[in-house]
């Protein structure tokens, strides 16, 4: 098995949805990540905004949580998620990973739920919770590199 590559630089991580798409980025260095938006995904992605969030951050290596099912096995969503990854690549020609998101987006909702009740969050701020599972996501990501 080949050895992992870990990138330099930034990385920016995508939570792929049909309406809205998570948005975080980190560091392989410091091994940490930060919720960034959450973007429109009407008929396609809303690629003015990515195309903008890639040039403020110019990340090395993008990243794709990967919706599969609780057996592991690959779903239609992690098939439109893995064709997201190679329209971010054929854009912005920046390698782009696959990482399992299973469970990612009740951990950003439980999250939420727990900001709310120690007053951190309101209603309004749900629409970053696509966001947060992005960092989520990212952060066991980087946490699994050697």
């Amino acid at each position: 098995m080949p050895e992992a590559i870990i990138p330099s630089g930034y990385v920016l991580c995508f939570d792929f949805g049909l309406k809205r798409i998570g948005v975080a980025v980190g560091q392989a260095t410091t091994r940490t990540a930060s919720s960034l938006e959450t973007v429109s995904h009407g008929d396609e992605p809303d690629w003015s905004a990515i195309g903008r969030i890639v040039r403020e951050w110019k990340p090395s290596h993008f990243l794709v949580g990967l919706p599969l099912d609780y057996n592991g096995e690959e779903t239609d969503m992690s098939r439109l998620a893995r064709k997201f990854g190679g329209q971010l690549t054929g854009r912005f020609s920046r390698p782009c990973d696959y990482c399992d998101e299973r469970f990612s987006s009740q951990a950003a909702e439980q999250r939420f739920v727990e900001m709310r009740a120690s007053g951190g969050a309101k209603r309004k701020h749900a629409k970053q919770l696509d966001a947060v599972a992005a960092q989520l996501i990212l952060q066991n990501w980087l946490q699994s590199l050697p």
